[in-house]
């Protein structure tokens, strides 16, 4: 009883700290004032399937996107790969790939990276408005590499280091962010869960390139000289998430876990999640259907809406059990919707080996 008090307390303290960093969260004078806004964009199925209310539930792979501290619960070794059609008809390719590996009893490493492909957009210059000079490739790429551990029966943490560059044809912007978070599992069963996560952590960004410079000439001494301007710097979106579930057992085959969330977002509206995920296993296979509701301020106004996602979610897993280890091989899919821009889905693969 004793140590399990000391565990909460550890518990609420980690959750202070992590709150104590969020204290401009929700500050609806600052929202649309951020940059690098694919940070907010989960790459994986499973757990967008849910709105992102797996804070306190997501394991594996896909936690470093949810709670890194999930990460804690991954098998021997997790491989994913997973595709989106980014805002649905804007031509948008959004991939995600990455490796997971248990490196001890307690602790597991992991290292993804997610990256959007705008297609090819035609150059234009004050000389060429019409174009005809050829073509650039707008992108944005963020490589993560994650650490969690299992501190004890109930308590489990993790960091996430995120390296972050986008561009256009002449210029580019870099940047470092770190997320960290934290679950507590609870019940006979662990059937309860609880997780702070603190996400998007880092300096400002800036671009920088060619693209600043230009050529003036000086009509009374005829040099030309370069002149480079500078860009203004952006922040990061940093968020705060908070969440907990509950899983309905219904037999030791199948359950249904319930999961709410909340995001307090510093630059953009705060969220509440509502997630529903239920699982059902047989001797050779895995079936998930999950469904999700995100909802924020003005999301069924049209005119006065911020988040071009409209709030409802829904996908589903399988996964084939194979040998002696029940090694699982899956595929998933999730679709989002968009609004004007269409629906998104997301459809990928992940191997599981234990």
């Amino acid at each position: 009883m004793k140590n399990s008090m000391i565990s909460l307390k550890n518990v609420f303290f980690a959750g202070a700290v992590l709150c104590s960093f969020a204290v401009n969260a929700g500050n609806e004078d600052r929202v649309g004032s951020a940059g690098a806004s694919y940070l907010l964009a989960n790459p994986w199925a499973r757990s967008s399937a849910c709105g992102d209310a797996g804070i306190s539930t997501v394991n594996g792979l896909e936690a470093t996107f949810s709670n890194i501290a999930g990460l804690a619960f991954a098998d021997k070794t997790q491989i994913k790969f997973n595709y989106s059609n980014w805002m649905g008809q804007a031509g948008i390719a959004f991939n995600s790939v990455g490796l997971s590996q248990r490196i001890s009893e307690s602790d597991v490493i992991a290292v993804s990276v997610q990256s959007m492909n705008y297609g090819q957009v035609e150059i234009t210059t004050v000389a060429n408005p019409e174009g005809g000079i050829g073509f650039f490739t707008p992108r944005a790429n963020v490589f993560n590499v994650g650490y969690a551990r299992s501190f004890s029966a109930s308590i489990y943490g993790g960091i996430n280091i995120k390296v972050i560059s986008e561009s256009i044809s002449n210029l580019k912007s870099n940047g470092v962010a770190i997320d960290a978070g934290i679950r507590y599992v609870t019940g006979e069963k662990d059937h309860i869960k609880f997780g702070i996560a603190l996400k998007n952590v880092g300096p400002v960004m800036r671009f920088k390139g060619d693209g600043l410079a230009q050529q003036i000439s000086y009509n009374s001494t005829g040099v030309i000289a370069s002149l480079e301007e500078r860009s203004s710097t952006f922040e990061m979106p940093s968020l705060l998430a908070i969440g907990g579930s509950y899983d309905f057992i219904f037999n030791e085959n199948s359950k249904l876990n319930l999961a709410l969330g909340f995001t307090a977002n510093s630059f953009s509206y705060d969220q509440y999640r509502l997630g529903l995920d239920y699982g059902m296993t047989r001797e050779k296979m895995a079936f998930n259907l999950r469904a999700g509701f995100v909802y924020e301020k003005n999301l069924f106004s049209e005119e006065n809406r911020s988040n071009a996602l409209v709030g409802p979610t829904a996908g589903f897993s399988v996964d084939a059990l194979v040998g002696k280890s029940k090694n699982a091989l899956g595929i998933e899919y999730t679709t989002r919707f968009a609004g004007v821009f269409g629906v998104i889905h997301t459809i990928g693969a992940t191997i599981n080996l234990k």
